[in-house]
């Protein structure tokens, strides 16, 4: 079976695609394909993308970067990337004539997973000759097995439009657990994410207790009838109350103390105590505490789905840099941590993978040239994790 992926980010440059509501279909595709890129990537498998930047491409030069990247072969896979219009509600995926629906609906499948919902997966013929594909990605892509997934719709009037805002990660995650079911390997979840893989030793019940959930939310989330498991089963963990977590709530874990959790979240006992109207300072897990904000720094608090790799591209600075400020030796986290995140003036910005200066300076609304200028820089190479001064 393949183990070759190319990603295809659809529209770019002067071909926004559609737009609606805060979302330009051309933004999300390069964001879903960079993402399902970097984790076919990690795990294992050989990846290209079409485009890597905010590029026109016309539908030619799309294919041939299609067919360049492993060759005409069915052993391919080809994912192109989305965002729907037209006033639906919904995920649908397009398979090519030549290929069957297995992918398509493994896909739809994983995606109703994350919680979005579904529409059908489905081919379309070319009117004018109904032995060929409606389009082109799936009709003039060779032999290999060519998929389209439309994840939402961006003017849709349920609730596709928060979703593809808050969401599109998970629904990128969805197409990579399908991709690695279709190819029959191993699929190992995010790092810190909402997936969890069962080793030996582990149980419902020390799972559950690991990620502050109970043992009947894990067997719902996963549709299990009892509590058997197996080493290597991969387990969905449901998410925890998103309202709790921002409004700074702790759940008692086996083995807290208010002394333990006074010293995780740098407050005191007797505040604790005080802004739960606590009698005592005994704890049964599960127990809900209030702690008191932090306005020391800029403090970031874990939320389920977040992994060390995501906290620091989102807040560009990089994974290391967090580790040092919060003294960590691991990458594990846990939901409702708080760490310490560093305090970059507004005008630094940290380098990430497949950055370029161009990119910067296009993204940061200044030039290449400014910035070379600013940092002293002669020459246009850059590495990850260097701080770049910006106008």
């Amino acid at each position: 079976m393949a183990k070759k992926v190319v990603i295809d980010a659809g529209h770019g440059g002067n071909d926004p695609g559609a737009s609606g509501n805060g979302i330009i279909e051309k933004d999300y595709t390069l964001k879903i394909s960079r993402y399902i890129y970097d984790r076919l990537k990690e795990l294992g498998l050989d990846v290209k993308m079409t485009r890597t930047t905010d590029e026109t491409l016309t539908p030619d030069e799309r294919v041939k970067r299609v067919l360049n990247s492993f060759g005409d072969s069915s052993d391919v896979l080809v994912i192109s990337n989305h965002i729907n219009a037209g006033g639906g509600d919904g995920a649908e995926v397009i398979y090519a004539l030549r290929n069957k629906d297995t992918l398509a609906n493994l896909i739809l499948n994983e995606l109703s997973n994350e919680g979005q919902n579904v529409r059908k997966a489905y081919q379309r013929r070319l009117p004018s000759n109904t032995a060929k594909d409606y389009y082109f990605m799936q009709r003039n892509t060779g032999n290999t097995e060519s998929i389209t997934v439309e994840y939402g719709f961006l003017d849709s009037k349920g609730d596709d439009v928060n979703q593809l805002k808050n969401n599109w990660e998970n629904y990128a995650e969805a197409v990579v657990r399908a991709i690695i079911e279709y190819l029959n390997l191993n699929y190992i979840p995010v790092e810190g994410g909402n997936y969890y893989t069962v080793k030996s030793g582990d149980s419902l019940w020390s799972i559950a207790k690991k990620y502050n959930v109970s043992v009947s939310e894990i067997k719902e989330s996963n549709g299990l009838v009892n509590s058997l498991l197996n080493v290597g089963q991969v387990l969905k963990i449901p998410q925890i109350d998103q309202e709790e977590v921002s409004s700074n709530i702790y759940i008692v874990k086996s083995g807290d103390s208010l002394y333990k959790i006074s010293q995780n979240f740098d407050t005191t006992v007797s505040e604790l105590i005080s802004i739960n109207n606590l009698t005592n300072t005994n704890l049964s897990i599960g127990q809900k505490l209030q702690i008191p904000q932090i306005n020391q720094g800029n403090v970031y608090k874990v939320v389920s789905g977040d992994s060390l790799y995501k906290i620091a591209r989102e807040n560009n600075t990089t994974v290391d840099e967090i580790k040092r400020l919060n003294n960590l030796n691991t990458n594990l986290l846990s939901v409702g941590q708080l760490l310490k995140l560093p305090n970059y003036e507004n005008n630094i910005y940290i380098v990430k993978n497949g950055d370029s200066l161009y990119k910067i300076a296009r993204e940061n609304n200044t030039t290449v040239d400014e910035i070379k200028r600013l940092n002293n820089l002669n020459t246009n190479l850059l590495s990850i994790g260097q701080k770049l001064k910006l106008k």
